[in-house]
């Protein structure tokens, strides 16, 4: 089990974005590979701290992850690209490096001892994926189409000589303080540290080309319309040297002809007929795995609720599965033979077709007030 993102950075839940910030950079400078050379547990701690800041310095992805912890993010089927959610040194450095300041060489780049250029990210990628409720509720791996762009065959760039391959410049400017350095992108080559060098013909100015690729992505099951879950490094290239953006994957829920969603919790209207109720009956009714059949009891009462336990969606936090909630509405016929008609008119008096509920059947309000409560 993936160790809790609070815990990870020694703060608690109340914590503000500059508490998440300092904390982060203290955990991020103890354990940074610069300071701790072939240290391979050091390493992964460095990467669990940072993909601990991604998301909680992300008021956002924050919101998500204390509502459904881990899972919103790389649930069980490997969002993000599976290791640390798809972080590596050079995603780290290219969101985070500014945070390190001038503690270490290369204005925070990674290239395994400190200096050297900096890497940039591609941008992203955001596709759309509608799902039915079955694949809702039972998790489903899907197969999209994407185009990326990429670094077309032959390319090549040569360092920037604006920023010697650093990706940044260094400006001085005179204040009442004194003289203050700092530093900003390389506006020559956009903090690639790399300029394009040969061009092929097919490739744009920057030295692309699109490509469709198929991506497998497994999505797990209790995902909500309008969630969003990354696939690392399946979206754009950038030029020079540099690692791909990631592919944001949009859930759209298609609408379920018969039953309605509430969280985890399903509802069915089942319609029966007066004979139905009066009588009892069994009845078939769709679930999210296949037909269910239930037992209606004689003289079932129009608005009874009968709840299926389990019958729902699986939580997306792993904490169980919803329940089918069955509501019973007696159908009344609109128009009725002569014959129909005198019976009802015969009984119309009859102490046994007059309405009597007893005090364990609730009103209408009451079992409103029971599901919400």
């Amino acid at each position: 089990m993936k160790k809790d993102f609070y815990e990870i950075l020694g703060i608690t839940k109340n914590a503000d974005a500059a508490e998440i910030k300092k904390a982060y950079r203290k955990k991020a400078l103890e354990f940074h590979p610069d300071k701790n050379p072939g240290d391979t547990a050091a390493e992964e701690k460095f990467k669990l701290a940072a993909e601990a800041y991604e998301v909680l310095s992300d008021s956002n992805k924050k919101a998500k992850y204390d509502q459904y912890g881990h899972q919103a993010f790389d649930g069980s089927g490997g969002f993000g690209g599976g290791h640390h959610g798809g972080m590596n040194m050079d995603d780290i450095f290219s969101q985070f490096g500014d945070i390190f300041g001038s503690a270490f060489g290369g204005g925070g780049g990674f290239n395994g001892g400190g200096g050297g250029s900096r890497r940039v990210k591609g941008s992203n990628l955001r596709i759309k994926v509608k799902l039915t409720l079955e694949e809702i509720a039972n998790g489903v791996e899907k197969k999209v189409k994407v185009k990326r762009k990429v670094q077309a065959p032959g390319v090549s760039y040569k360092t920037c000589s604006t920023c010697n391959g650093q990706g940044q410049v260094m400006r001085v400017t005179n204040t009442i303080l004194g003289r203050m350095q700092s530093a900003s992108t390389c506006p020559t080559c956009g903090g690639s540290g790399q300029l394009l060098d040969k061009k092929p013909s097919e490739a744009d100015s920057q030295g692309m080309i699109l490509e469709d690729e198929t991506v497998s992505i497994k999505i797990p099951a209790g995902v909500v319309d309008g969630m969003q879950l990354k696939v690392s490094n399946k979206g754009n290239d950038a030029p020079g040297n540099s690692v791909p953006g990631d592919l944001i994957v949009a859930i759209e829920e298609i609408e379920h002809e018969f039953l309605k969603r509430e969280g985890e919790n399903l509802h069915y209207d089942l319609y029966v007929s007066i004979s139905e109720a009066v009588l009892g009956i069994s009845k078939d009714i769709e679930a999210v795995n296949g037909k269910v059949r239930i037992k209606l009891e004689e003289g079932i009462q129009s608005g009874k609720i009968l709840r299926l336990k389990g019958k729902g969606i699986p939580s997306i936090n792993g904490y169980g599965t919803g329940d089918l909630l069955v509501h019973v509405n007696v159908w009344t016929p609109k128009t009725l033979s002569k014959e129909q008609k005198q019976f009802f008119e015969k009984n119309l008096t009859d102490e046994n077709f007059i309405p009597n509920p007893e005090k364990s059947d609730k009103s209408f309000f009451e079992k409103v007030k029971d599901m919400f409560s």
